[in-house]
């Protein structure tokens, strides 16, 4: 992916998923955010938390701050509050696995951000072309998208996350524009962006993906549980009251 997202077509995608992503994750909150994979994407730049880390499984990219394995996170169970998986999933060993881990160590109500690949899109189905006999015979910067990982469906990714009990936030397409080499030609083609919006958004040729983690059985602590305190104490006065009122007209002359 580091190769491809120099090219044109890279640029032109990544830039749509930047500026969502700024959108999905400004409003976040909490204190612990982590970005898994993609060092050349700043998923977490309009996040306002006081802790942000930038993981990957190698050390090549700039700004990678941990160096780990996606599928065994080193952080405690129910700690985060906000991971983001900018195609991550499509190039895991396991995209089942890395799911359940990221699920472990997110914590109740915390956020997860997915950023995917449309199989169903004019990228996918150059993927499909270019590991064909003859797309391999083609250098890499002619490929309108990456040979390697494996897309997965929008609604595919849905399914994940509801089986593991993460309810959907939100979801968009985007990038309807072929993925051709040239700028100048990706440039003339921008109304193909508007149009797709309006008439065929799911043959967008990226998604994001927003969930929110939810936990069956929860009891209410802190200030809801306070609340609910002075209230029964407010009633219990209030009853007393009426009480003290009602005893004197109640007795009977000596």
């Amino acid at each position: 992916m580091g190769h491809w997202a120099t090219t044109a077509p890279g640029r032109y995608l990544f830039d749509w998923e930047q500026a969502r992503l700024d959108e999905a994750v400004a409003d976040a909150f909490g204190f612990h955010a982590l970005q898994l994979g993609l060092p050349g994407l700043e998923a977490l730049r309009a996040n306002r938390m006081p802790q942000r880390w930038l993981a990957d499984e190698t050390t090549d990219g700039t700004g990678v701050m941990l160096c780990c394995e996606f599928d065994a996170l080193p952080f405690a169970s129910d700690s985060l509050d906000l991971i983001v998986l900018p195609h991550a999933l499509e190039f895991a060993r396991d995209p089942h696995l890395m799911l359940r881990e990221v699920e472990r160590v997110l914590r109740p109500e915390g956020r997860i951000v997915i950023t995917g690949f449309n199989p169903t899109s004019l990228f996918g189905l150059r993927q499909r072309l270019a590991r064909t006999r003859l797309g391999l015979r083609q250098p890499p910067e002619a490929v309108g998208a990456p040979r390697e990982g494996s897309f997965i469906g929008y609604w595919r990714m849905r399914d994940w996350l509801r089986l593991l009990g993460f309810a959907i936030e939100g979801g968009q397409f985007g990038c309807w524009r072929p993925p051709l080499r040239s700028e100048r030609w990706l440039a003339r083609l921008q109304w193909l962006d508007r149009v797709g919006e309006r008439w065929w958004p799911v043959l967008g040729a990226a998604y994001l993906l927003v969930a929110v983690k939810r936990v069956q059985g929860m009891r209410l602590v802190g200030l809801a549980r306070r609340v609910r305190r002075s209230a029964r104490a407010s009633t219990r006065a209030v009853a007393q009251r009426e009480s003290a009122k009602v005893r004197p007209a109640e007795r009977e002359p000596a």
